[in-house]
């Protein structure tokens, strides 16, 4: 289902936009919106505030949107884009006693030496410690742009097989999360995770490995646009420069070897102005060819427009057509440029644009599976609960393992984190004509229902007598006016769903749950103020929250829900 079929002919058929994509055109009456980068100067309410808050968090934390409330589009955009604190690093939760480093439980073993028999163990625990922060961070874009840089800089933490380079590489990508690109990709090339990754640790003169000189031209800055006309000569010349980096296995730092370095001249296409980077020899050979090589790259105007296009999918709409190019891609790379590669500016331009808030570009994508587990966790207020301890004397083994079944959950439905499919990233953020339809097929819906259904009308998901599960009635409390059906359903849906919908299917929805089949709105009002006076009646208590979980579900296993 997609957002922009409501305001298409109904004959408009998807496979239409699909086999025309490819020509950066759209079948007559599906025209894209003309809107650029020009200021939004439309209104400021709730339906925008959603907006803006699904495409740069994981789903909608009701705190996050009082905030809003309280806020201009400027000043939310530019809370959006200040950087918290880093986070502490995850700590050893899988070991009762010091493992076999010296680490003991609660403290961290980031720093502690390389061990196989707790790798596997200690990779599950960053898993599991990423998941929190993607819940528990307030208002800021850091842990949404992280996932972007990691789809984007993307590497499989199977392959790197060191939980230590693992968590290095993935705090660079966190600390850069709003910071300059040109620097984060010079960082992530000397990165140890990287070198391993894409075996730039043995990339020797005499035996050039062109793997990351490929990836870094046709994935990471120049990519494969219609005006990219690299050649493999570059690739191949870009592979001598970038000879002579090893990674160091004591200190968990890359060293540049010149013994192992290419000291010939090396010379670019035409496409890069016919550069020519002069061969080094001695310790600062490495650096300072790198350096050129970054700056040929990053001089040329295709690196800054296909920045720009990763943004626009990642953050707007997969189709990037003739008009988007012109008024959104072209403008966007030059913002890009003019501030020599800062993150900030560009997405402080395209969050702030009358794009960005064209009625075409809202509830427009399909969920990623992280918005489904993470978005849940955050929409409903979710925290790890027990029935022998409070929630803040939960143990770390209690705590990740809670993250961790997210992961798993997240994982089935095909994105799970540190473990994209390849170098390329996951496919629903690159490959046409499908995009974000890859998320949803007949494996991954129904699990996407499946784990709905569990944390909102059953137990929740319980380990280690640790407990997650929605609150329904601590969620219905969170709205002003939890008597009324109809109002309760409108908070609701209007929170909830991306997209608006009928007033007659919110009345069948209120109907059908609130009501429980009943003709009179009474029905729930006096069900809900029963309650409220007696919270400790039982049977008052469980009419609520079978209401409540029937609404919730019929809501949560439509189609609308899967959109953002």
């Amino acid at each position: 289902m997609q957002r922009r079929d409501l305001f298409r002919p109904k004959t408009a058929a998807l496979d239409a936009v699909q086999a025309e994509y490819a020509n950066r055109t759209l079948p007559s009456g599906l025209e894209r919106s003309s809107a650029g980068l020009e200021p939004y100067a439309g209104p400021w309410g709730d339906e925008q505030m959603l907006h803006l808050l699904r495409r740069t968090t994981f789903g909608v934390n009701l705190t996050d949107l009082a905030l809003v409330r309280t806020k201009t589009l400027a000043e939310t955009v530019a809370q959006l884009l200040v950087v918290p604190p880093l986070p502490a690093p995850p700590v050893n939760n899988y070991s009762s006693t010091a493992d076999p480093t010296g680490v003991f439980p609660g403290a961290t073993w980031v720093t502690a030496a390389y061990n196989s028999t707790v790798n596997g163990s200690r990779t599950a625990s960053w898993k599991a410690w990423w998941f929190n922060e993607m819940i528990t961070l307030p208002l800021s874009l850091r842990e949404k742009m992280t996932l972007f840089w990691h789809n984007h800089f993307a590497t499989e933490t199977p392959i790197i097989d060191n939980s230590r380079d693992i968590y290095n590489h993935h705090a660079l990508l966190r600390q850069f999360a709003l910071g300059n690109f040109k620097e984060l990709t010079r960082r992530v090339t000397l990165d140890p995770g990287m070198l391993r990754y894409l075996n730039g640790n043995a990339n020797t003169k005499s035996a050039p490995d062109e793997n990351y000189a490929r990836e870094l031209q046709e994935l990471f800055t120049i990519g494969k646009g219609p005006d990219s006309r690299y050649t493999e000569e570059d690739v191949k010349n870009a592979a001598r420069v970038l000879t002579g980096w090893r990674i160091n296995g004591t200190t968990y730092t890359s060293y540049f070897d010149s013994t192992r370095h290419d000291t010939g001249n090396k010379s670019f296409s035409s496409f890069y102005g016919s550069k020519v980077i002069t061969g080094r020899s001695g310790a600062t050979a490495g650096e300072l060819e790198l350096n050129d090589l970054l700056d040929m790259l990053f001089a040329n105007d295709e690196t800054a427009k296909f920045l720009a296009r990763k943004l626009y999918r990642f953050f707007v709409y997969y189709i990037i057509d003739a008009a988007v190019e012109q008024n959104v891609i072209t403008p966007l790379a030059q913002v890009i440029r003019q501030n020599n590669y800062e993150i900030t500016p560009a997405l402080s331009v395209l969050f702030n644009s009358a794009h960005f808030f064209d009625p075409l570009n809202m509830g427009c994508v399909i969920k990623t599976p992280l918005d489904v587990t993470v978005g849940l966790c955050r929409e409903f207020g979710i925290n790890a609960v027990s029935t022998a301890v409070p929630p803040a004397a939960l143990t770390d083994a209690q705590r990740y393992g809670i993250w961790d079944h997210l992961r798993t959950q997240s994982s089935a439905m095909q994105m799970h984190i540190g473990e994209p499919p390849n170098v390329a990233g996951w496919p629903a953020y690159y490959q046409e004509p499908q995009f974000y339809e890859i998320w949803i097929n007949a494996d991954t819906l129904p699990k996407r229902n499946q784990f709905t259904d569990t944390m909102v009308t059953t137990s929740g998901y319980t380990r280690s007598s640790t407990r997650l599960v929605v609150d329904v009635i601590a969620y219905a409390k969170r709205f002003p006016a939890p008597a009324d059906p109809t109002a309760l359903v409108n908070d609701i849906v209007r929170h909830l769903y991306a997209i608006p919908v009928s007033e007659t299917l919110k009345t069948s929805l209120k109907t059908g749950s609130l009501l429980s089949g009943q003709a009179s709105d009474h029905y729930w009002t006096d069900a809900w103020n029963a309650y409220i006076a007696n919270p400790s009646d039982t049977q008052a208590k469980n009419a609520v929250i079978t209401r409540l979980q029937a609404l919730l579900k019929a809501l949560m296993n439509a189609a609308e829900y899967q959109l953002a």
